[in-house]
C-alpha cells in the first residue's frame, strides 16, 4: 500500500501542489520535489496533460492568466511549453521515491489516465475541469485506484453526477474524496465558502478535504478544524518567476508553515470526549477550591453556612456539597482555613 493510502486513514494528507510552476523546467521540478519534501508534505502533484488533446488553438486564456503572464501569446502556446514528458514523470518518481514523498499528478486528458495507470500513481486527481467530462470519469471510475475530486466551478448535483458516473464504473465511495475548492487564483476571501465542503461530505456520505487558491496558509489550516481529511496547496519556489500560478502560491517557507500548523490542528482536535486531560488532572487541586472553615469551630457544633468558606485549594470537600455539609456535626474542632471534614 503506498504512503497516501496510509497516511489518509489516520491523519491529514497534505498535498504540495507543483502544478505547471516548473515552468517547463524538469530541474525546477526535481527541485519542488525537494522542498515539498523538506516542507513535510505529504505528497507533491503535478500535472499531466499534452496541449494538442487539452484545448484547441483559439482557446482563450482565464483572467487570472492574462494577469499574470499577458496575452501576446495564446493559451495554447503557453500550455505546450509547461508540459512533462514521460521520461519526465520517471525522473521525478524515482526522484519521489529517494525523498520519501509520494508522487501525484491531475491527467487531463484520457492519455494522461492511462500513462499515470501504467506508471503506478497510487491515486488519480480528477481536476475541477474535468468533473463535467463524462468519457473522461468513466476511464478514471475503470481503474478502481482511490480518486481525489476536485470540485471548482461545480454545483451540488454536478458533484452527485460525477459521483455517479465514477461509482457505476465501479468505483465504491469509500475511495473517494471530494476536494471543495474555488477556482481563481488568488481566491477572495468572500468566495472560499468552506462550510460547502461539509455540504458535500453530509450530501454524498464522502470523504471531503480542501483544495487552497487563497493567498496566505490560514484558510487550509481552518478547512483542517472543520473536518478536512485532505489539503492540497499551491507552490512555488519563488512567487516572482513567470507563469500562470506562482502569484497564488505559496513560497517553500510558508509551505513548511502550514504543514505544521495543520499537524498541530489535527493533534488539537483530539477525540472529542469531554474529561479533563492528563495535566488539568494535576491543575484542578490548585485551581479549584474547597470547603474550609470561616472562623474557629468547635467539635460538636453544628454546622451553618456562616461557619464556612469556599477556598483554594481544591483537595477537599467539593463546594458543589455545600448544602450536604451545613447541618451536620463538626467531628473535631477546626481552625480558620482548616479544610472541612465530615
Amino acid at each position: 500500500m503506498s504512503d497516501a493510502r496510509k497516511r489518509t486513514g489516520s491523519r491529514v494528507l497534505v498535498i504540495a501542489e507543483a502544478g505547471v510552476n516548473h515552468n517547463g523546467s524538469l530541474a525546477r521540478a526535481l527541485e519542488m520535489v525537494d522542498a515539498a519534501a523538506e516542507a513535510g508534505a505529504d505528497a507533491v502533484k503535478f500535472q499531466t496533460f499534452s496541449a494538442a488533446t487539452l484545448l484547441t488553438r483559439i482557446a482563450p486564456k482565464a483572467g487570472y492568466q492574462v494577469e499574470t503572464t499577458g496575452d501576446d501569446e495564446s493559451q495554447y502556446d503557453m500550455l505546450e511549453r509547461l508540459e512533462l514528458t514521460e521520461s519526465d514523470h520517471i525522473a521525478l518518481m524515482a526522484r519521489c521515491s529517494e525523498r520519501h514523498i509520494t508522487f501525484l499528478s491531475s491527467p487531463f486528458d484520457l492519455e494522461a489516465i492511462d500513462l499515470l495507470d501504467g506508471l503506478g500513481v497510487p491515486m488519480i486527481k480528477v481536476p475541477s475541469g474535468e468533473l463535467t467530462n463524462l468519457p473522461y470519469l468513466r476511464r478514471v471510475g475503470e481503474l478502481g485506484c482511490p480518486v481525489i475530486l476536485s470540485t471548482g466551478m461545480a454545483t451540488l448535483d454536478e458533484v452527485g453526477a460525477a459521483l455517479h458516473v465514477l461509482k457505476a464504473d465501479g468505483l465504491p465511495s469509500s475511495a473517494v474524496t471530494v476536494l471543495h475548492c474555488t477556482t481563481e487564483y488568488p481566491t477572495p476571501m468572500v468566495e472560499v465558502n468552506l462550510r460547502a465542503m461539509n455540504t458535500i461530505r453530509d450530501a454524498f456520505g464522502v470523504r471531503v478535504g480542501y483544495s487552497d487558491h487563497t493567498r496566505g496558509t490560514h484558510v487550509a489550516v481552518a478547512a483542517v478544524a472543520l473536518g478536512a481529511v485532505m489539503i492540497e496547496k499551491h507552490f512555488t519556489l519563488d512567487r516572482t518567476l513567470p507563469g500562470p500560478d506562482h502569484p497564488a502560491s505559496a513560497e517553500p517557507e510558508e509551505l513548511a508553515a502550514m504543514v505544521a500548523a495543520i499537524r498541530d490542528i489535527e493533534v488539537a482536535l483530539g477525540t472529542g470526549v469531554k474529561v479533563p486531560s492528563a495535566t488539568e488532572v494535576r491543575n484542578a487541586a490548585v485551581a479549584r477550591k474547597s470547603i474550609v472553615a470561616a472562623r474557629r469551630i468547635r467539635q460538636g457544633d453544628v454546622l451553618v453556612e456562616a461557619d464556612l468558606a469556599v477556598k483554594r485549594p481544591g483537595t477537599g470537600i467539593s463546594p458543589m456539597l455545600l448544602d450536604e455539609v451545613v447541618g451536620t456535626i463538626a467531628r473535631r474542632d477546626f481552625d480558620p482555613d482548616e479544610p472541612i471534614e465530615l
